[in-house]
């Protein structure tokens, strides 16, 4: 189960990323985060938007709604979901 955080900015969740994959996708939940893979390397920001373009294409929001607030440079993310209530996103998650 995804571990949703409230912050004043929004809704916070954690992700594990695998950077350098062979194709972008949703691996598994795993201590609580999502575990991402993703093609684009961990150079100057891209597996960070293709991790943002993957969360928001699976979980049916816009790319402007959400960002990176922790661990920019680290495999372990927070991301952050602002505009959507916390029960909207849970919703969404378990779908």
């Amino acid at each position: 189960m995804i571990i949703l955080k409230e912050t004043k900015n929004g809704l916070a969740f954690d992700i594990l990323v695998i950077p350098h994959a062979s194709r972008a996708e949703i691996v598994c939940i795993q201590d609580g985060a999502f575990k991402l893979k993703v093609t684009a390397p961990p150079v100057e920001g891209a597996a960070n938007d293709a991790c943002i373009k993957l969360l928001a294409g699976e979980l049916d929001l816009k790319k402007s709604q959400m960002g990176i607030s922790h661990g920019a440079k680290s495999r372990r993310k927070t991301v952050t979901v602002k505009n959507i209530n916390k029960k909207e996103l849970e919703l969404k998650i378990n779908s």
